[in-house]
């Protein structure tokens, strides 16, 4: 038996992990900002304004993968039907007595 999973079960597609991609992205745009002020491109008075911008950008784009894998999720059928039991019987008229 072969290992190696067949065309037709593999979608192309794999979930994203949100939070490591908000963590990859904020890392990433940390790593860009002490570039910058390492090689005086940017003063470092403006720093205070720069650090909170990876944040700001890797939570948006956490908010949008969120966003766009949801509406992935929704099922194209309609919605299952229930499995529940019912929360009441129908009962005969006939069978039963009003009392009062």
């Amino acid at each position: 038996m072969s290992t190696i999973p067949s065309p037709e079960t593999t979608r192309g597609t794999h979930p994203v992990h949100v939070g490591h991609l908000v963590m990859g992205l904020a890392f990433l745009g940390l790593v860009a900002i002490w570039a910058t002020v390492v090689l005086d491109m940017v003063p470092t008075e403006d720093v205070r304004w720069l650090l909170p911008l990876p944040w700001v950008l890797a939570g948006a784009a956490g908010l949008l993968a969120v966003l766009l894998s949801g509406r992935r999720r929704r099922p194209e059928t309609g919605p299952a039907p229930s499995t529940a039991p019912p929360l009441f019987l129908p009962q005969d008229s006939d069978t039963h007595e009003e009392t009062r």
